[in-house]
């Protein structure tokens, strides 16, 4: 009973969002449709408190093993947690100006957390699937959440169907570990591998990270992202570009060193292949996009690519450069879809990069915190996104892999062109003939967006800091429990 008592003391945080979302379900079944404002509100609020519970709770290890709660779970769980309430809080007003607001809006995105909870605190095989699954079945439903819209139900059938592929690819490869091992623990997958050299056990490596790759988007299991990007609700995407990605990292993290540690130079040689594809992919393909979702879906691959390499590098530094990154990425990633969900001419989204043009004009404030957000993303100096790429290229080059980062560096000097392209769209061009002005920007969109680019610079050059201090507590405390 003691055990029992500890292992639901250290889950408190799954535990509060599952039960969580369960009770607004029933609330907002009882109440209707009518309960979507006040079921995203209390939704926030669930979340602000596994966030407490998270940072303030135990550390050790429960159900056997399949459970860690350790810093490097504290750390991802709290980013995870707080990036869904943004993004409940920037889907709520998008949904009732699209008239299309439901209280099972912000309940998925609660039950979705709770998964991602779970993979980052996953100390076994089963509970890692568990926790993707139990995340990816909610995502699913939201990338089609706007049911009378053609591209949104295509984006969640596409979704749904190489979800299921990748999901094949990871069970093939954990059966495969599991059969050679004889355990699903990653401590002792870590030991047997540590004594016996196995072909098959490498096999089985192979299609677990291929699984996991799909979950963080990166080539050339990105096959899914553009298109969902594109055809799923905006509020939406700016989730899928945040908290499921953190929980993916920390999760491939926490496989990857826990449970393979002694394999490293197995297992980095197919994350560098698999950055390097990212890179070229990410890169090149935005050169040609139209659209701005679709832009930021190849953006994200690229930078996937960039993350990846702070794992592949091996050590202690990486994990913490890899964390900084995606806490920066984060930050980024949420400025750019607020100031997307901002944006809007006669009620229509603006959704193509052509849009933009004369946007100094209608909206000088907006205008700059857009071009602070495209500079940092390409990694100019001093903003976010250049302590972002200075960690993980340190990482990768102090693990002897500097032409790996050479060659992230190339990348990020090619995707700068369609940043270049946004900046001199708002600047420069003037709004095409016919345009009519621009509305008012939602007051929780605005703001979000003006706090990211202002994190952006300058005050990440105070919270970096911080933020490499929490990080490298996390990274040292890795799976001390």
């Amino acid at each position: 009973m003691p055990d029992l008592d500890f292992a639901l003391r250290l889950s408190a945080p799954e535990s509060t969002l599952a039960v969580g979302g369960l009770v607004l379900l029933m609330l907002g079944a009882f109440l209707g449709e009518k309960s979507a404002r006040l079921i995203s509100i209390l939704s926030v609020a669930v979340l602000v408190a596994a966030t407490a519970v998270t940072v303030t709770g135990p550390l050790g290890m429960a159900f056997n093993g399949a459970y860690v709660a350790d810093p490097l779970a504290v750390y991802g769980k709290a980013l995870i947690f707080l990036s869904s309430a943004v993004a409940i809080v920037l889907g709520d007003g998008w949904m009732r100006r699209a008239k299309i607001a439901r209280f099972e809006y912000p309940v998925l995105i609660v039950l979705a957390s709770a998964g991602m909870g779970m993979m980052a605190s996953s100390g076994d095989l089963i509970s890692l699937y568990v926790g993707i699954e139990l995340h990816s079945l909610a995502l699913y439903v939201l990338a089609a959440y706007h049911r009378d819209d053609l591209k949104a139900s295509e984006a969640g059938l596409k979704y749904f169907v190489l979800g299921a592929l990748s999901s094949g690819l990871l069970l093939y490869g954990a059966s495969l570990i599991y059969g050679f091992t004889g355990s699903m623990r990653f401590d002792e997958i870590a030991a047997y591998a540590a004594a016996n050299e196995s072909t098959g056990l490498i096999f089985g490596l192979v299609f677990l990270i291929c699984g996991l790759a799909f979950k963080v988007s990166a080539a050339p299991f990105h096959m899914w992202t553009p298109d969902v990007y594109e055809g799923a609700p905006t509020p939406v995407v700016a989730l899928f570009a945040t908290a499921p990605k953190v929980a993916a990292m920390v999760l491939i993290a926490r496989t990857l060193e826990g449970a393979f540690g002694g394999s490293h130079d197995q297992w980095a040689q197919v994350l560098i292949l698999i950055s390097l594809i990212s890179f070229a992919v990410g890169a090149f393909g935005g050169l040609v996009q139209k659209d701005l979702q679709r832009l930021l879906a190849y953006s994200s691959i690229a930078n996937i690519g960039y993350a990846l390499l702070g794992i592949a590098a091996g050590t202690t530094a990486g994990v913490q450069a890899m964390l900084v990154f995606m806490t920066l990425y984060v930050i980024d990633q949420f400025g750019f879809f607020a100031i997307l969900l901002s944006l809007s001419r006669g009620g229509k989204p603006i959704r193509r990069i052509a849009d933009l043009a004369g946007l100094r004009k209608d909206k000088p404030v907006t205008a700059i915190a857009l071009t602070v957000l495209s500079l940092s993303v390409l990694g100019m100096p001093p903003l976010a996104g250049f302590w972002a790429k200075f960690y993980v290229f340190g990482a990768a080059a102090e693990a002897g892999y500097w032409m790996v980062g050479a060659a992230g560096l190339v990348a990020s000097v090619v995707a700068g062109f369609y940043y270049l392209r946004i900046i001199k769209l708002m600047w420069f061009d003037p709004t095409p003939e016919g345009m009519g002005p621009m509305d008012a920007s939602p007051i929780e969109a605005r703001t979000i967006a003006w706090a990211s680019a202002a994190f952006s610079f300058p005050l990440v050059i105070v919270a970096i800091g911080w933020i490499d201090h929490f990080a490298g507590i996390a990274a040292t405390g890795f799976g001390a429990g």
